[in-house]
């Protein structure tokens, strides 16, 4: 899977798949599945270490996790997120991208962030370094946004979600994450971007669908997110209940209304 294959399937209203991976073997059983989009998530901070947030995770972790997932990915995207304050600055940016696409052997990174990171999309992008854009609830930013709540449900919030994805696009990010905001909000971004959005807890309209792959396990600890679905539940084993998620998501069966908000 490329970056130019995607944008047909957006062309064609093809959904994108997406999960997130940590690990060699979950990597090959998704990647035989024939998920469009391995992401090598920072959530591995809470699923994986335990923690409360992704704020712990660092860069060697995330350089650590996507070795082990590149081994036996052969036919999806491999994207990495960028830890927390290791794109600060566009220089650390760099640096930081550099590594996870050297030592990670990461095709694309993810960072999360508005306008303000327009600067970094283009410094990576004239470079080489595929960008993978993140707007609505940014897990980074969980204390600045008051917990882990839906972004974009009043206008002036909307307008600026709108404005940062347009520059986002501007910039080079070939790929937009759009985590739970309003459907509505979602479809009208969708709608005004050439470039594939994945959504999570953001509506069917959106041009893909990413879950964590914990959560739609249900071997989350904690509580699963109320835009997630228990895929495992339903069908008894693993490969089958990753079969069900693309099925699902590639028929527009997911989400359901139950997963998204208004």
């Amino acid at each position: 899977m490329t970056l130019t294959q995607l944008r047909k399937l957006k062309k064609k209203a093809e959904k994108i798949t997406c999960l997130t991976a940590y690990d060699a073997s979950f990597a090959h059983i998704l990647d035989q599945a024939g998920i469009d989009i391995l992401l090598v998530g920072d959530s591995l901070g809470m699923v994986i270490q335990g923690h409360d947030s992704t704020l712990p995770v660092t860069v060697d972790d995330m350089i650590y996790h996507c070795q082990q997932v590149h081994r036996t990915c052969t036919k999806a995207l491999l994207i990495v997120d960028m830890p927390f304050m290791s794109y600060a600055t566009p220089h650390a940016a760099l640096e930081t991208a550099a590594r996870l696409m050297r030592e990670g052997q990461a095709q694309m990174i993810k960072l999360e962030g508005g306008a303000w990171l327009v600067e970094t999309v283009q410094l990576l992008t004239e470079r080489g370094i595929p960008v993978c854009a993140h707007l609505g609830l940014t897990p980074q930013s969980v204390h600045q946004l008051g917990g882990y709540r839906v972004q974009g449900r009043v206008e002036n919030e909307a307008e600026c979600l709108r404005n940062d994805a347009l520059a986002l696009q501007a910039a080079g990010a070939s790929l937009l994450i759009l985590e739970c905001v309003p459907e509505k909000l979602a479809a009208e971004i969708t709608t005004s971007l050439e470039i594939p959005t994945i959504g999570i807890g953001a509506g069917i309209a959106c041009d893909g669908q990413v879950l964590v792959l914990y959560d739609m396990l249900g071997i989350t600890h904690g509580k699963i997110p109320s835009f997630s679905k228990d895929f495992l539940q339903e069908t008894g084993t693993i490969a089958a209940a990753i079969e069900a998620f693309i099925t699902a998501v590639k028929t527009g069966i997911f989400p359901g209304s139950e997963h998204t908000f208004q």
